[in-house]
């Protein structure tokens, strides 16, 4: 079948744009200049710090993925999973994502800072986007897809040691980064099986969304638990994951050249 992408995958373009996004949202931050640690603070500090990067790295995205004509094969998968058990990884995921929202102080927001919370639902469309969807594009058009899905994954995970600039203490960092490992690996599971990063990204913002809310104004003792849980459940992925690298139509996951851009 003939190309039918503007732009023949190359994982050379998949890590550059990995690296220009971090080179933007980096710099959004930087000129806004709101330390890491004080995000939380107000609202104002929410949205320029975080909200207005998000913001541009999704009109960004957004024009990069069309001159590619990449959208389809970023978005979808050809073939699914041919196991659909992994799925209890995102559910439990899930699971926790509700009970974090049930346990947050909402009394504590006023409009301004719910506005700018909201706002920090884009993190699912932009960092899914940019790791498990154009870098998984790129990578596809070489390597096997255990090496995807480590890479990609390593990719997402390595994103979070901006926050070293930005303000946080590396030790702490280093804790995210390895919990980002985990959750990459389950939202890595849910594009697998249901061959959409669609729902991904949804269950990505949310859960971002979910736990800096439960975190805000008076912390419910749940939260500590559901962290513990969210790394019971990322180990678990990190087992299951092995059982979706094999599509349910063929060997192995279909090519990306054989894609044609969503309309």
């Amino acid at each position: 079948m003939p190309n039918a992408l503007r732009v023949t995958p190359r994982v050379w373009i998949g890590f550059a744009i990995w690296v220009g996004y971090l080179v933007v949202i980096f710099a959004m931050q930087r000129v806004t200049g709101v330390p890491y640690t004080e995000l939380g603070e107000s609202g104002e500090n929410l949205f320029f710090g975080v909200g207005l990067s998000l913001i541009v790295g999704t009109v960004l995205l957004a024009i990069t993925t069309s001159l590619l004509g990449w959208w389809r094969p970023a978005l979808f998968d050809a073939a699914r999973s041919r196991h659909r058990w992994p799925l209890i990884a995102p559910f439990a995921m899930a699971v926790l994502l509700v009970v974090n929202l049930a346990v947050t102080d909402w009394a504590a927001y006023d409009a301004a800072f719910f506005g700018a919370s909201i706002v920090l639902l884009l993190v699912g469309f932009t960092e899914e986007l940019t790791t498990r969807g154009l870098l998984l594009v790129g990578l596809r058009s070489r390597l096997s897809e255990p090496w995807v899905w480590f890479l990609t994954t390593l990719a997402f995970a390595l994103m979070h040691y901006v926050n070293v600039l930005t303000g946080q203490d590396f030790l702490p960092t280093t804790l995210q980064v390895g919990y980002a490992f985990l959750g990459g690996t389950i939202f890595y599971i849910l594009r697998r099986t249901t061959g959409s990063l669609v729902w991904a990204m949804v269950l990505h913002g949310f859960w971002d969304f979910s736990t800096f809310s439960s975190g805000y104004g008076e912390t419910s003792p749940l939260v500590g638990l559901t962290a513990t849980l969210y790394g019971v459940v990322g180990l678990f992925a990190l087992v299951a994951v092995w059982w979706t690298f094999r599509s349910a139509a063929q060997s192995d996951v279909p090519n990306v050249m054989a894609a044609r851009p969503a309309v």
